[in-house]
């Protein structure tokens, strides 16, 4: 288990192409939603405005920030970032900008800080940033992801990325190793298992697993179906060091790490 306390960051997706539609909310209800989510036990809420689920489109910044931009309005006035921590699934400059005005304290990016003008703005508003591996991009990230050696690229990947961003001011750094983004079943599984090799880095690591192909690929399952499979995969990250779990379901992952924490406390 990692150094660090173990925590769940709550998924809450504002778009209409998110690859499980459960997650997805109008503003009606997203705040409902949030306090439920922190009800639940997430400390961290993560909001995003555009899809990265394999073959999804680029959104113009305009249309993302437009679908965002009130429930960061409405989460400032409400103190909701008192209750817990908010992060934005997002790697453009414009809508991280107006967000982190808003209550917004992580910047969950899953292009990898590949754009210095994210960094400016993480280091800028003193925001911890996500530092995410991801081969290509959503729209071709699945066509065939080739590695020598998958544990040892992404490693190196995260490591020249968490020393760019510190070069530019910015303190508080976790890291994703991108499960299902440009990998292979086999890719995904032999990161879960070394895990332990990125701890060494001293950075907080998280993973999150939640519903995704990869599970179909073991059991055949819909995305309705893989609760249980993404639960197995989540807790044997946090056995192997990772310390945040990204999930769509909280209570559930709440109990489950509860009882884990349990038998590992005795």
């Amino acid at each position: 288990m990692s150094k660090f306390k173990t925590k769940i960051m709550g998924i809450l997706n504002v778009n209409e192409d998110s690859f499980f539609k459960n997650s997805r909310f109008k503003e009606n209800e997203a705040i409902e939603r949030i306090e439920k989510l922190i009800d639940d036990g997430a400390k961290i809420i993560d909001i995003g405005a555009v899809s990265s689920r394999p073959g999804s489109l680029p959104v113009k910044p305009e249309i993302e920030l437009e679908r965002v931009k009130n429930i960061a309005d409405l989460i400032y006035s409400n103190k909701l970032y008192e209750k817990a921590k908010f992060s934005i699934d997002s790697y453009e400059p414009l809508v991280i900008d107006y967000v982190l005005n808003k209550g917004f304290s992580i910047v969950n990016d899953i292009t990898g800080l590949q754009n210095e003008e994210v960094i400016k703005l993480c280091a800028k508003y003193n925001a911890t940033t996500v530092i995410m591996h991801m081969q290509k991009d959503p729209t071709l990230m699945q066509e065939n992801p080739v590695y020598e050696d998958v544990v040892v690229e992404v490693k190196d990947f995260l490591k020249q990325q968490a020393l760019k961003a510190e070069s530019f001011g910015v303190k508080e750094i976790i890291l994703d190793v991108g499960i299902g983004f440009g990998k292979t079943l086999k890719h995904n599984l032999k990161l879960l298992k070394n895990l332990k090799e990125f701890e060494d880095l001293g950075y907080e690591l998280l993973i999150g697993a939640s519903r995704k192909s990869m599970i179909d690929k073991i059991v055949p399952s819909s995305i309705e179906q893989r609760l249980p499979g993404t639960i197995a995969v989540h807790l044997e990250s946090i056995n192997n060091g990772a310390s945040i779990i990204r999930c769509h379901d909280v209570k559930e992952h709440f109990q489950a790490i509860k009882v884990l924490e349990a038998i590992k406390e005795i």
